[in-house]
């Protein structure tokens, strides 16, 4: 990097010299002279732009579509439903020795979890059928030929989404390659577009920028060939925490607290289930009456306390939510995985129970339109909602559910299902299906897009809208309400611009984030966002309004002003119909034509 800012120094140098003594000309001032060298830096980024990110035109990821077009917005579908359930409850009054047995046997089986997933690893994309069948025999020495299933099955689990996050990665380089070249191509402190950021606002950010540019170039070529060669980074216990080894005063953490979180976040005690076996699970076995028992390893055998080398917990489990789908389950001998963990801030012992379902039939999105729907408004501190009928109009007063996202991740966790709670029984009260926008804002996260904006960035950063989709799904389908997600593109700025004033009154006061509601509310119904008024009350050309204030999709011409007709102004009356008035001359002299004669009306007969 400093070798190649040297370089630029003398480039740029030479650039100034040459271009103030050339021949022919005038001498140039020293602002002359820096704009033309701030032109042909511009060249060389337009030249960057198209060669560095695999041909892509300049502004693409940066919101350009075309010349005041706007982007193609995908149709309303209805979200599917989960297709699985995982349940958990406390291991209350484990003795120590219980304790002692699940560390040894956490700790052993991690150990053999971290030696596959280095082998998975060094494998890469030359991995294949065989080399897991080697894999699953090796472990199985170690432990037993079920444990060794789960442990390789996690293995490929976590090299998948390391790959998925490095394909992610690589996406965002990209786009903050694209939009730094696009933004040093344009003009020092030219203003930016609604979808397109304007040029740097200083000299020394664009040179700051420029050096950024070749770093992050650098980090995708890097990025780039590990994903080719099929190279993850992947740590078990999680990277945070390791990172935060360095950095103890920061996390608040001693030396002997970060250690027992880190050996707890790598230990290895999950099973998989399997339908036929007894209870649905033979490493780790819950019965109909709570009890829990594992399958000690090989080396560990001598730790039993019950026939077949198991040990049974002191503990027993009863989970409280959906109880009875587990239990009938475990009494019809159907799989169910189980896993095992510590909490080492509050010093628990935790049991997740997890099962796939069938999934949920959807309904048709015409049935969920059918009755009406409610628009709901994702924000960074409440959720928008607000009811609306058939023909897309809002019906009652607007809600808001409110939740706070500050504090720990239980805590935010806690407030969003409590928001969705309320939202869900409030539709389910009505019978109606819920509109929710499909909010991805991975691209709208990068510095380089909103580089001055740090309190919008962290604004959106804290919007968990991963999770709450998830949730709300979920939460959905127990209670049986169709949740219709649509494109997120221009509903706030639409529903601001057609629906904000109009719902305003004396008694009412809805905000921007209501009225987004409602634009959310037409789009899932396939309505415009638009909103259409009626007509004067007494129009000379109309007479009380020939269309409603919200025309059907289907309605002949309802984006564009009523047709000319010729005929009669009253409708009744076709317009081939031939005339039973004469025609009227004007009333003035001078604008009588020679070939009209005066027509006098007949005198009203009064007796």
């Amino acid at each position: 990097m400093r070798g190649w800012w040297t370089a630029g120094s003398r480039l740029r140098t030479g650039v100034l010299a040459h271009m103030s003594e050339r021949p022919g000309r005038g001498a140039c001032g020293p602002m002359e002279v820096e704009r033309r060298f701030l032109g042909r830096m511009c060249d060389l980024c337009r030249w960057w732009s198209l060669s560095v990110v695999r041909g892509l035109p300049v502004g693409a990821g940066t919101g350009v579509v075309g010349m005041g077009g706007l982007r193609e917005m995908a149709a309303p579908f209805v979200a599917l439903g989960p297709s699985g359930v995982a349940v958990r409850d406390r291991l209350k009054h484990l003795t120590a020795e219980d304790e002692n047995v699940l560390r040894l046997v956490g700790d052993h089986l991690g150990t053999l979890a971290s030696r596959d997933l280095k082998a998975r690893c060094a494998a890469g994309l030359d991995h294949d059928t065989g080399q897991w069948a080697r894999r699953k025999r090796a472990l199985t020495e170690a432990c037993s030929s079920r444990w060794a299933g789960s442990i390789t099955k996690a293995t490929h689990d976590q090299w998948a989404l390391a790959r998925r996050g490095q394909l992610a990665h690589i996406q965002s380089l990209e786009a903050g390659v694209r939009t730094i070249a696009h933004r040093l191509s344009l003009p020092v402190g030219e203003k930016g577009g609604k979808r397109a950021p304007g040029g740097y606002a200083s000299r020394q950010e664009w040179h700051a920028k420029a050096r950024r540019l070749h770093v992050l170039a650098d980090r995708l070529q890097a990025a780039r060939a590990d994903g080719q060669a099929g190279r993850v980074r992947v740590v078990r216990g999680g990277k945070r925490l390791l990172n935060s080894r360095h950095h103890l005063e920061t996390a608040q953490l001693s030396e002997e607290q970060w250690r027992t979180r880190w050996q707890a976040g790598r230990r290895f005690l999950e099973a998989d289930g399997e339908s036929g076996k007894r209870f649905g699970n033979e490493t780790i076995r819950v019965t109909c009456e709570g009890e829990v028992s594992l399958r000690l390893p090989a080396p560990l055998s001598h730790l039993a306390n019950a026939p077949h080398g198991r040990y049974v917990l002191a503990a027993t489990v009863g989970f409280a939510h959906r109880g009875e789908q587990w239990a009938d389950r475990v009494t019809a001998n159907r799989a169910v995985a189980y896993r095992i963990h510590e909490d080492t801030t509050r010093g628990r012992w935790y049991l997740t129970a997890s099962w796939t379902i069938p999934p949920v039939k959807t309904v048709p999105l015409a049935t969920a339109r059918a009755s009406g729907l409610v628009g709901v408004d994702t924000n960074a501190d409440h959720l928008a909602a607000w009811r609306l009928d058939t023909h897309g109009n809002p019906v009652g007063e607007p809600l808001r559910f409110g939740y706070d996202l500050s504090g720990t991740a239980t805590h935010r966790d806690a407030q969003i299902r409590h928001a969705l709670i309320r939202l869900l029984h409030w539709a389910k009260r009505h019978g109606l299906a819920i509109a929710i926008e499909d909010l991805d804002f991975q691209t709208e996260k990068t510095r380089e897009k909103h580089g001055r904006r740090r309190k919008f960035r962290n604004l959106i950063s804290g919007m968990p809208v991963a999770r709450l989709r998830a949730r709300l799904v979920s939460m959905a389908a127990e209670l049986g309400i169709t949740i219709v997600a649509v494109d997120p593109a221009y509903t706030s700025r639409w529903g601001a611009q057609h629906w904000h004033k109009p719902l305003t009154s004396k008694t009412r006061k809805p905000n921007r984030h209501d009225a987004a509601a409602v634009a959310i509310g037409r789009r899932a119904l396939g309505h415009p966002i638009r909103r259409r008024t009626a007509p004067p009350s007494h129009d000379q050309s109309d007479r009380v309004g020939h269309r409603t204030v919200q025309a059907r999709p289907g309605t002949p011409g309802r984006e564009e002003p009523r047709p000319r007709i010729p005929g009669p102004r009253t409708r009744s009356v076709s317009p081939s119909a031939e005339r039973t008035r004469a025609t009227r001359t004007s009333k003035t002299v001078r604008d009588v034509r020679s070939d009209q004669a005066w027509v006098q009306d007949p005198l009203l007969l009064t007796e």
